[in-house]
């Protein structure tokens, strides 16, 4: 009963906005799906969504690969100094850096390569996959050296497929960061053809701004991608994050 009740609370936004995105201008309820259609067509709505794929895959890919390669090292091998490097590491990245200034000089504004570059490394994604390698049991590793396998060997063959369900996690969690991403699209971005949804809805928002059931309709349009994305992967996350929060 509690559980239905929370579930009803969290999906009534979404009901209410697919509601209305089916009304009329004048708020009426007449379940007008030409809406959606009229909506999709007033901005090249079709690129919006290709250059949010784009992004939030090559991102979500890009950061599971550089999270998985430096948390194993972090969590799994010794060399001097490695707890220092790993919070020297986790600062600077955090530390805001003048990004723009070198894509500038790079001439890479306005362009996939600008837009993605700087999507690539997560610090929240090396710490929780660092805690998913800690809580892995170290038997299988150690069989593995003694059968001659090397790092590489261990990390690809051993370690990766064992922390799947975080792997899953974070390219889940990278990827609907990266689509809901608005500011560094805002400012990487320069022509309409580069721009992601969630620019596309701002400026749509100012060729509608009193007409919200087409607003909503682009909201409603720009959502799904997600939920497909997150039935299909819900299992994986269900079962990695509690993986990893067992070592923090």
């Amino acid at each position: 009963m509690i559980v239905g009740l929370g579930a009803l609370v969290v999906l009534a936004p979404f009901i209410y906005m697919a509601a209305t995105s089916l009304m009329d201008a004048s708020g009426t309820v007449q379940w007008r799906s030409d809406n959606y259609r009229a909506a999709l067509n007033a901005l090249p709505f079709g690129r919006f969504l290709v250059n949010s794929v784009l992004l939030a895959g090559c991102a979500a890919a890009g950061q599971v690969l550089t999270s998985a390669t430096a948390a194993y090292a972090f969590a799994r091998l010794r060399f001097p100094g490695r707890d220092r490097v790993f919070l020297a590491f986790l600062a600077v990245l955090i530390m805001p850096a003048v990004v723009l200034l070198i894509i500038n000089g790079l001439g890479w504004v306005d362009s996939y390569a600008g837009l993605i570059s700087t999507e690539l490394v997560s610090v929240w994604g090396i710490f929780f996959l660092r805690q998913s390698f800690l809580s892995l049991p170290r038997d299988l590793e150690d069989a593995a050296r003694l059968d001659g396998a090397g790092e590489w060997t261990i990390f690809w063959h051993v370690m990766l497929p064992l922390a799947k369900p975080a792997l899953a996690t974070l390219g889940l969690l990278a990827f609907v960061d990266q689509w809901k991403n608005f500011l560094w699209p805002l400012v990487a971005t320069r022509s309409l053809d580069m721009q992601v949804v969630e620019v596309g809805l701002a400026r749509f928002h100012g060729l509608y701004p009193a007409n919200w059931p087409y607003q909503l309709a682009a909201a409603v349009a720009a959502t799904l991608p997600l939920l497909i994305v997150f039935f299909v992967a819900q299992r994986y996350v269900i079962r990695g994050v509690p993986l990893a929060a067992s070592r923090s």
